[in-house]
């Protein structure tokens, strides 16, 4: 495991601040027990969310033995772009900008690999521009999965029933639909 560079930090950070906002601050400088701060590192092309004492100590071990360590944020393409996993939910849901309540009978659609249409939508977050990063909860604000919005909160207001209002990039149903090739390297 290694520190990021310059440009994956800025790469990663631009990725995830297009899910977090101005929290993406908290989350960086977030503490653990002990006041050990949390870091991100890089392991192959995936990046880890992780403890700085458990950082230094994986130190000792081979990188050809060490497998995953801390929190999948996600990883990076072979073209440099970095696409996070469904593994970083936890991390970003409590962080989030903006969010997408949907109802009970949207909920198995989106956890199929559905986008979310806007008649499963039972609250959106004010203000919410058109292509930005959303987390997708249930009305019981148990984070789903996550996506990009189609169109702004406003212009949602106005589609008609059956139209797209969030893109799905990941949801919980992944870890069943694609449990073989999930965590592979």
């Amino acid at each position: 495991m290694r520190q990021l560079t310059e440009d994956e930090t800025k790469t990663l950070f631009t990725k995830l601040a297009n899910y977090t906002g101005r929290s993406l601050s908290t989350l960086v400088s977030e503490t653990g027990d002990d006041n050990d701060r949390y870091v991100f590192r890089l392991h192959g092309s995936r990046v880890y969310y992780l403890r700085l004492s458990l950082a230094n100590m994986a130190t000792s071990i081979p990188r050809s033995s060490l497998l995953s360590l801390g929190t999948a944020i996600g990883k990076f393409t072979k073209s440099g772009k970095f696409r996070i996993q469904l593994t970083a939910l936890d991390v970003i849901a409590p962080h989030a900008r903006y969010k997408v309540w949907i109802k009970q009978n949207g909920v198995m659609p989106f956890l199929y690999g559905s986008n979310v249409a806007k008649a499963h939508v039972g609250r959106f977050s004010e203000d919410c521009p058109e292509n930005a990063g959303v987390i997708v909860m249930d009305m019981n604000d148990t984070p789903l999965g996550f996506g990009v919005t189609a169109r702004s909160s406003a212009e949602t207001r106005r589609m008609e029933p059956t139209a797209t209002v969030v893109f799905r990039q990941a949801d919980i149903g992944e870890y069943l639909r694609e449990e073989d090739t999930l965590f592979t390297t």
